[in-house]
């Protein structure tokens, strides 16, 4: 009788093991409401509410067994803040890009990264950016980005929970002041903690939350890599969605940084809507359901490149 009790409790440890490792609703969820609750402000950068954010994504890391790499989480950076045009004092802050390391298994591929990002601040109490600059309110910025940053510890925390089977080594980025001018991705790919050569792909997420009763998802650069439209095409029916994939059409987010350095790069959305940079971009108005297959979808995307046994490949634009 014991042993058969100790085999339950063992499978019972398993399968709650399992489910922790998988992307859930519920996860995705209290991510969000954490990041997007009153009490997080905004999350602007040069704030403790910044800083909590940034302990709470580093929390998050070390829960899923994503490591540091070189031996920190931190990158910290100066911010220029953004002011409107009739303020002359621009303010400058420190802020930090938070980095995790899930390493390859395959002795030379290994050498070879894929970077997933988000970027985890907003605009505080409003501000130069956003769409009510009259309006001095919290700005709470659920889709824009718990959203992303949400996506991104979900999806690391499955990668890291099945990292035997990733060949190539993956970084993810939470990165700081993106709504100041995409500042912390410009930093890292300025001051890149692996050299940017090894960087074969980068996958932003930026407002992932908003999916429609369609089951649209948004991307630009599939054709930036060589094989890249044929994927991002291919897994739609697979997860039960429709991506518009766009060839280039890279849009304004982090990815861009990477772009510019001739970097292959995927940027998803699930689209624009009234609440964008303003008050009422609320946790209340994310598709839950909705992020869960955005994040299935990227999950499989990553696992497809990161095993790919030929090259990846920077092809740009033709004009």
């Amino acid at each position: 009788m014991k042993k058969i009790l100790l085999s339950a409790v063992c499978l019972a440890i398993g399968a709650s093991a399992f489910a922790q490792a998988d992307i859930t609703e519920k996860e995705i969820k209290e991510h969000i409401w954490t990041l997007a609750a009153p009490q997080m402000k905004g999350r602007f950068p040069g704030t403790k509410e910044n800083k909590k954010t940034v302990n709470y994504v580093v929390k998050q890391f070390k829960k899923s067994g994503i490591a540091p790499y070189n031996g920190t989480y931190i990158q910290e950076f100066t911010a220029k803040m953004r002011v409107k045009k009739v303020v002359q004092d621009t303010p400058y802050v420190k802020t930090q890009n938070v980095i995790g390391y899930i390493e390859g298994s395959d002795p030379v591929l290994k050498n070879e990264f894929i970077v997933i990002g988000a970027h985890y601040d907003h605009l505080g109490m409003g501000g130069a950016s956003s769409k009510k600059p009259d309006t001095v309110a919290i700005h709470l910025g659920a889709d824009d980005n718990a959203s992303g940053t949400a996506a991104l510890l979900e999806i690391g925390e499955k990668l890291a929970a099945n990292k035997a089977l990733l060949k190539r080594s993956v970084l993810l980025i939470a990165f700081g002041a993106e709504e100041q001018g995409l500042l912390g991705s410009k930093y890292f790919t300025e001051h890149p903690t692996v050299p940017l050569s090894q960087i074969k792909l980068m996958i932003n997420m930026d407002m992932v939350g908003r999916m429609n009763a369609e089951k649209h998802l948004y991307m630009g650069g599939a054709a930036t890599f060589n094989g890249g439209v044929e994927l991002m095409t291919s897994l739609g029916p697979e997860i039960g969605i429709h991506p518009f994939v766009n060839h280039y059409d890279v849009g304004g987010s982090d990815h861009v940084s990477f772009y510019k350095k001739d970097i292959p790069v995927l940027g998803f959305h699930t689209g624009g809507h009234p609440q964008y940079h303003t008050p009422e971009d609320d946790r209340r108005l994310i598709n839950v359901p909705g992020e869960k297959l955005v994040c299935d979808y990227i999950y499989k995307a990553v696992m497809n490149v990161a095993n790919r046994p030929g090259a990846i490949v920077f092809v740009p634009e033709k004009k």
